[in-house]
């Protein structure tokens, strides 16, 4: 198998996994993926979170939108330009978020445990660390 090959076989299959792992998902993906960017990164606007995300400023504003009406972020004044607001994650939204990496994480566990042999677990255990490596490469962290 060329490089080329293998890059493209791998971009598919995670792809397709990320996709088949959120689907156990309860909440819309822009929602969850706000969630966790405050979460990860602190507060920020959202225009921030537009441009973290790659989508439009319209998009992260409507998810925001639904977020402050469920209480799982709340907003205040930006300290240095009182013309934006600063999201911030709240308790019930870091729970939420939990909740959904929780069912993620017991989604593919139990796909891994039903799908995979004792050997197959250690070579794929074995595999997330050059995933993790390929991942730093990619994002420089």
């Amino acid at each position: 198998m060329d490089d080329d090959a293998l890059a493209e076989d791998l971009r598919q299959v995670i792809g397709d996994l990320v996709r088949a792992v959120r689907a156990a998902d309860t909440m819309p993906p822009g929602e969850a993926a706000i969630l966790g960017h405050l979460d990860r990164g602190g507060p920020r606007t959202t225009a921030d979170l537009a441009h973290l995300r790659g989508v439009t400023h319209q998009s992260a504003a409507k998810s925001v939108k639904e977020l402050l009406g469920d209480d799982l972020v709340r907003a205040e004044p930006h300290p240095h330009d009182g013309r934006k607001l600063l999201l911030h994650i709240t308790d019930l939204g870091r729970a939420r978020l939990q909740r959904e990496r929780a069912q993620r994480a017991a989604s593919l566990d139990t796909a891994i445990r039903d799908t995979l042999s004792s050997d197959e677990q250690r070579r794929l255990q074995e595999c997330v660390s050059l995933l993790a490596r390929l991942t730093s490469h990619l994002t420089g962290r």
